[in-house]
């Protein structure tokens, strides 16, 4: 191929496609008898790939990104305007969008009041590592560094983050893993008889308490932070029980861990709040997230801590050693935080916080009337417009559905032209949830789509069950 590339020649875009790119999560060998799909355009909750078919899109771009639909003009002429003016400069030094944000964010964050720019979840949730163990040889003499992380919940693809990570299908192949890290149960209620001495009454408190359990195993005076999503997401869509939230806060407090909140996913209205956290009541010392603070127009994500965390790093000047070493090269990318400001405008100039609350309880509602149809639907739950079916072979038993079967549901629906999603390779033997996260701005009509999509997708997989 020459060097002039021509986007309107479609079958020239598939073919340098298959050539050089490597896709994310994708076996390539298919891709030697099939074209590799290519969205090539997107408007509101609607992408078209190379065919021209048109799909309504349910998962915000794939991984939960997309908070405010695709077309946003406003968001990229505020980008395109700071371009021309500043482009970058390294975040050792501050920018006027990076101040900006920086004030707009915490104002919907009380209690919280510094931000670390990065580019990734995994790289804000690594800088919240590092930070953890800095403050261990800072205060502790390096005793305490242990970081407690959830079964089923996932805090990124670097080694670190992995070494945090309670998937062990996405953790498999990738170690030996950094040492410290230290899991604790999951909550989910649903499959609470999976785990010893669960109650049937005050789950939450009880799931909470294993926690206690494990910190007072590994020894308190070695535990620095506890890293949990505020509902799990690729894990399931796990929603805490009710005590859950209050009780971890508790056991934080006692033991003198700091509670890290992974919002990579939840944070910036996909639970009908600004972060999910704010549900429960508690107040973190750490916050990451990514995603939804720009809803993909540009690449930023945050690391927030409170002031207590951010002096524990400015209190001894004569040590040449005291302050985060640490930097994120294109945390200094002004696109980032100038997107975030337009985002996060726009959903406050759209009302979509409260728009993601409504249509989240309306199709949490049909979620439950396709349950009653479809006895392949154990469980229905989620938070705004974050929502999951688990499907099972039988509800008695709750074993779960194969994955290939999960994917043929997947599969039928993008047929129809609605793209879903489901947990995948993760969990051993339980990737047996569909995910559903339409962008905030979802109506009542895009919410009846994706429903009757599933319904006949449901119907025809499991028609000879």
């Amino acid at each position: 191929m020459d060097g002039n590339f021509n986007e309107n020649d479609i079958s020239r875009v598939v073919e340098a496609d298959r050539a050089h790119i490597w896709h994310h999560l994708s076996q390539h060998k298919p891709y030697e008898t099939t074209d590799p799909r290519i969205i090539v355009e997107g408007k509101g909750m609607r992408v078209w790939d190379q065919k021209g078919k048109e799909h309504l899109d349910a998962v915000s771009g794939g991984v939960w990104t997309v908070n405010v639909g695709y077309g946003r003009e406003s968001i990229a002429n505020a980008v395109r305007d700071q371009l021309i003016k500043l482009n970058y400069f390294a975040g050792s030094a501050g920018s006027i969008p990076g101040s900006h944000f920086a004030e707009k964010l915490l104002d919907k964050m009380p209690g919280l009041d510094r931000v670390y720019y990065c580019n990734s979840g995994s790289e804000a949730n690594e800088k919240a590592f590092k930070m953890v163990r800095q403050i261990a040889h800072k205060r502790y003499g390096g005793k305490k560094h242990k970081i407690l992380y959830r079964d089923r919940d996932y805090h990124g693809t670097t080694l670190g983050c992995l070494s945090a990570g309670g998937q062990d299908e996405r953790n498999a192949q990738y170690g030996p893993f950094a040492p410290g890290f230290v899991r604790v149960p999951h909550c989910l209620e649903y499959r609470s008889f999976e785990q010893d001495g669960a109650p049937q009454e005050n789950y939450g408190v009880w799931a909470a308490d294993q926690i206690e359990k494990v910190i007072l195993a590994e020894g308190p005076e070695t535990v620095g932070a506890l890293c949990l999503e505020p509902v799990t997401a690729g894990g399931g869509v796990i929603c805490p029980p009710e005590g859950y939230w209050e009780r971890v806060q508790e056991i934080c407090r006692k033991y003198d861990i700091l509670l890290h909140i992974d919002e990579v996913v939840c944070g910036v209205g996909r639970t009908g709040t600004w972060f999910g956290y704010q549900h429960y009541g508690i107040q973190p010392d750490m916050v990451t997230m990514a995603k939804g603070v720009a809803s993909g127009y540009a690449a930023i994500a945050c690391l927030v801590t409170t002031d207590a965390v951010f002096d524990m790093f400015k209190d001894d000047a004569s040590d040449p050693l005291n302050y985060f070493r640490d930097i994120s090269t294109f945390g200094g990318c002004t696109a980032g935080p100038t997107a975030g400001i337009e985002n996060m405008n726009i959903i406050e100039r759209e009302n979509l916080l409260e728009n993601t609350t409504n249509m989240g309880h309306y199709m949490l509602d049909q979620l439950h009337a396709l349950a009653d149809k479809h006895a392949a639907i154990g469980d229905v739950r989620g938070k705004g417009l974050f929502l999951g079916a688990e499907l099972v072979t039988d509800r008695d038993s709750r074993a779960p559905i194969e994955e290939k079967r999960i994917q043929a549901v997947v599969g039928d629906c993008m047929a129809q032209g609605v793209i879903i999603g489901a947990t995948n390779r993760s969990l051993p033997g339980k990737n047996n949830t569909l995910c559903f996260s339409p962008a905030l701005i979802a109506s009542r009509d895009d919410i009846d789509e994706i429903i009757t999509a599933v319904d006949g997708a449901l119907g025809r997989v499991f028609a000879s069950a």
